[in-house]
């Protein structure tokens, strides 16, 4: 115990990461009151000042754009300002961190999703992917349900815990809570809306661009263990396939390893959108979910494991 001690009192980097995972798990922030839910809101709020649909797609481009740089960098100064002005440094970087990530709060959703989907309870699955979920979920069937809530898993697992902790390991506290924000607008003016169609490309191109690295070796890192070769030729096949690259390979990548039916048609704004398919040919029941949610449980403390490794050894390096 004192050994583990010593390490973490010479290798701060190491103390933010675990001290930020035992905060989730013990001082976890409801979301109601988590601080950046005022961010969505801040976001509608300029969008409706700046957003004009008649505008011709460059005009609007340019003003997503502009609208992006202008939430996004006012954060980035600000964060890096009051970084100059802390005592602990340590202290500053594990707080933005713990903020940034969404572990206990994403297990809690699977737990919940999963006991209502075993039960049927289509009106409860409909409700608690309502918020997560960008498209109309009032008229999901059983099995429109259940691919949704395995792709909300996914992505929600994908993006708020080894997004954030990649991000933290190459830039920081505030570079994993620059990155949290970056999702945060990405979902909010979202193209799938019809009112940000092109208004919010850029949001999901840069989002894009800060996924596909930490979205794909978490994706690699699935493929380990039973049917791994079949998920890494899943992602040679159909990892590409998908909107978006990185999400395409975590969700081939499961999918195929799981034999699990992925993707496929979905309703947004009233207009059904043919998205394609991925991965095997059954389609997800509550036990699927609960494999998803253990397994990538089980990846995510590898990957915890694995970076606090490399941080001892990168600072060993240094």
């Amino acid at each position: 115990m004192n050994e583990l001690l010593a390490v973490l009192n010479t290798h701060h980097a190491l103390l933010v990461l675990w001290g930020a995972l035992v905060m989730q798990w013990l001082l976890p922030i409801p979301g109601a009151l988590h601080p950046l839910q005022f961010w969505p809101l801040i976001a509608q709020r300029i969008a409706e000042r700046v957003n004009h649909p008649d505008e011709s797609r460059q005009q609007q481009l340019l003003a997503g754009s502009l609208a992006w740089l202008l939430m996004w960098l006012t954060v980035l100064v600000l964060l890096i300002a009051v970084d100059q002005l802390v005592w602990i440094e340590s202290i500053y970087q594990l707080i933005l961190l713990w903020l940034a990530l969404d572990w206990r709060n994403t297990l809690k959703f699977s737990k919940r999703f999963i006991r209502a989907y075993s039960r049927e309870d289509k009106a409860y699955c409909r409700q608690l992917l309502e918020s997560p979920l960008n498209r109309e979920t009032r008229n999901l069937s059983l099995l429109g349900l259940g691919k949704a809530g395995a792709e909300t898993q996914l992505m929600a697992y994908g993006r708020l815990v080894a997004g954030v902790l990649f991000w933290f390991a190459l830039t920081g506290g505030i570079g994993a809570l620059m990155y949290r924000l970056a999702v945060s607008l990405a979902r909010t003016w979202s193209p799938s809306r019809a009112e940000y169609h092109t208004f919010g490309l850029p949001a999901v191109r840069i989002l894009a661009v800060l996924d596909i690295i930490p979205l794909r070796l978490f994706a690699l890192l699935i493929c380990i263990g039973h049917n791994g070769k079949t998920a890494l030729q899943g992602i040679r096949q159909q990892g590409e396939n998908w909107l978006l690259p990185g999400p395409g390979w975590l969700l081939a990548a499961t999918g195929h390893k799981l034999s699990l039916s992925l993707g496929g048609p979905a309703i947004y704004n009233s207009r059904k959108i043919e998205r394609p398919r991925l991965g095997g040919p059954i389609a997800p029941a509550a036990l699927h979910l609960s494999q998803i949610n253990l397994m990538v449980n089980r990846r995510l403390i590898a990957w915890v494991i694995i970076q606090s490794s490399l941080l001892i050894l990168m600072q060993g390096v240094a």
